[in-house]
């Protein structure tokens, strides 16, 4: 449930926007990223959210069926324009994002009374982003669907804090707060970790989403790796190393490669080693969605990865 949209992203790579003369569309938003990923692995998904009545919204759900991802639940909004995405791209590390969600993002005009809680609270993961809190009436169906499920099934919370949707730092902490009893599974960087706890050292990050309900806290560190904790358990695994084309999918891949795992059951070490190198392939390729690996691809990368 959350942010879906438009991706337009440069075919002129280590080229400003100012310079750049062909764009590539893609389907994007995290949500949706996350839910693709998911299918790629042969799992059966669904998206809430909501796109304008344009066509950039008729071409987002063409996207998601041709995806396999099942989009009854988005819903266009009359008023409202699809949302694009801009990045530049300027590898390995900066990736600049430009939102154009004015003057209101369709995807946050989810509304309460048109949820589908029976099937929110018959999913096996119901996945939920820290965006779709930062408006209303988002947020209370964000809040809404997170009551109705009560912590039934796996349910997470990509903590996916983007200070240009908030007013302070403090008013996100404000509503991560009310969502994390939720919840049983968190995912974020150290930022949104802060954000989300008032904590930034990675262990301490841990114990205070435990503190908060939390049963796994998945903290992503960077170029140190990837933190999880799950029932006194912990794992410290490395990133793996690859050339990077555009890094700004590969946290909704290690998202749809969570869910993956979660489902299958595997353990925590051998989970996030599958998570980074899922993030590490899309971060080799140039779009999001359209970049998401299958479970072949993923081991053919790790079988070559270190383990150190």
């Amino acid at each position: 449930m959350g942010r879906l949209g438009v991706d337009l992203y440069p075919e002129q790579i280590g080229a400003s926007l100012r310079e750049v003369k062909t764009f590539a569309k893609f389907l994007g938003g995290s949500a949706a990223n996350v839910t693709v990923a998911a299918a790629r692995y042969g799992r059966r998904a669904a998206i809430v959210s909501r796109t304008g009545a344009d066509p950039f919204g008729e071409f987002l759900h063409d996207a998601l069926r041709g995806f396999g991802v099942d989009d009854r639940y988005v819903t266009p909004v009359p008023h409202l324009p699809t949302p694009i995405t801009f990045c530049e791209i300027f590898p390995p590390d900066d990736f600049p994002l430009y939102f154009y969600r004015f003057p209101k993002a369709p995807d946050l005009e989810i509304n309460t009374e048109e949820l589908d809680l029976d099937a929110i609270r018959s999913a096996d993961i119901f996945w939920i982003t820290g965006t779709g809190l930062c408006q209303e009436p988002s947020r209370s169906a964000t809040l809404a669907a997170l009551e109705a499920r009560n912590k039934a099934g796996i349910t997470i919370f990509d903590l996916d804090y983007r200070p240009m949707f908030w007013s302070t730092r403090e008013e996100a902490r404000q509503w991560y707060q009310r969502a994390l009893p939720y919840a049983t599974v968190a995912v974020g960087n150290l930022d949104e970790c802060y954000t989300a706890v008032g904590v930034k050292e990675p262990r301490k990050a841990a114990a205070a989403l435990h503190d908060a309900g939390i049963e796994l806290a998945v903290i992503k560190q960077g170029p140190a790796g990837v933190l999880a904790s799950r029932g006194g358990v912990d794992a410290e695994v490395p990133p793996v190393p690859v050339e990077v084309v555009n890094g700004l999918g590969a946290g909704d891949a290690f998202g749809g490669a969570l869910c993956h795992g979660l489902l299958s059951g595997w353990e925590l070490e051998d989970l996030m080693r599958f998570c980074n190198a899922a993030g590490a392939l899309v971060a080799s390729r140039l779009s999001c969605a359209d970049a998401m690996p299958t479970e072949s691809e993923v081991r053919a990368l790790l079988e070559g990865a270190p383990r150190a």
